[in-house]
């Protein structure tokens, strides 16, 4: 399919597009954003659905190569994306995917295997942290990460972005009743969940073992994990900190503690 040159703002085909800086595609919607180079190559090479690339008239040549013969190739002068997407867009691409539905956790965890690792957040509500938990997740090999109903849409366009585009390859479950997903994944499948807190009494991550069922859950960057989380555990972990810092950014904490428990094998 050759390129298609975007001449007006108010053509419809390029609608996705509009105004990013001012909306996100929301949950429950068709489409989501995949923002720079990296990440459009991501969306291209996963298994989801791209409805078609948007870059400068500049990177045509680059761009055209890579395209799959269905998915349109739409091309604009950098003034007209800037002015199309709401900022001055410097990347010069700019990616559409089709989202499906989130699929479950026990269709996507591999029942036979016996040492699996998931992360469960069930209220991480800023896109920066739960984009980098992503991205962490899926370096360290997590088999799953499991997000409440209190967590950000995990295909908003800053979530992938910062994401690096790993969010089309690593399985994310969003739970109706993550609770109750927990209790099953401790009563059926046989996983220990360790809650990570702020608590001198609560165990050590640096003498921290692990199950080969093993379940870490994150709280919120401000309030942490509510009580009814961590008692739903079957320990607390912290980490040791010193002068007199009181907390780490949850993504921060996300990559210490998965980089401590996948490592290596522990039993």
């Amino acid at each position: 399919m050759p390129p298609i040159l975007i001449d007006s703002l108010d053509d419809p085909r390029v609608e996705p597009y509009r105004n990013l800086k001012m909306k996100n595609l929301q949950r429950g919607g068709q489409y989501f954003i995949a923002e720079g180079k990296k990440v459009v190559e991501r969306l291209l090479q996963s298994d989801f659905q791209t409805a078609s690339v948007f870059v400068s008239r500049k990177r045509v040549d680059e761009w055209q190569p890579k395209m799959p013969p269905d998915v349109p190739l739409y091309i604009a002068e950098q003034a007209v994306m800037s002015e199309l997407v709401g900022f001055d867009f410097h990347v010069g691409v700019v990616g559409c995917g089709v989202r499906r539905p989130s699929a479950t956790w026990d269709h996507l965890l591999p029942k036979e295997s016996p040492r699996l690792t998931i992360v469960a957040c069930p209220n991480c509500d800023n896109p920066e942290n739960l984009g980098a938990i992503v991205r962490i997740g899926a370096a360290f090999g997590i088999d799953a990460l499991l997000l409440g109903k209190g967590c950000c849409d995990p295909f908003a366009r800053r979530v992938i972005r910062v994401s690096m585009g790993t969010a089309f390859t690593l399985p994310i479950v969003e739970s109706r009743d993550l609770f109750g997903d927990l209790q099953r994944l401790q009563q059926e499948w046989g996983f220990s969940l360790a809650a990570t807190v702020l608590d001198e009494r609560a165990e050590r991550l640096d003498e921290a073992q692990r199950s080969e069922r093993f379940g870490i859950l994150m709280g919120n960057e401000d309030a942490g994990l509510e009580e009814s989380w961590t008692e739903l555990c079957d320990r607390k972990l912290t980490i040791p900190m010193c002068r007199g810092t009181d907390s780490l950014n949850v993504a921060v904490t996300a990559g210490i503690v998965l980089h401590h428990f996948t490592r290596f094998p522990r039993t």
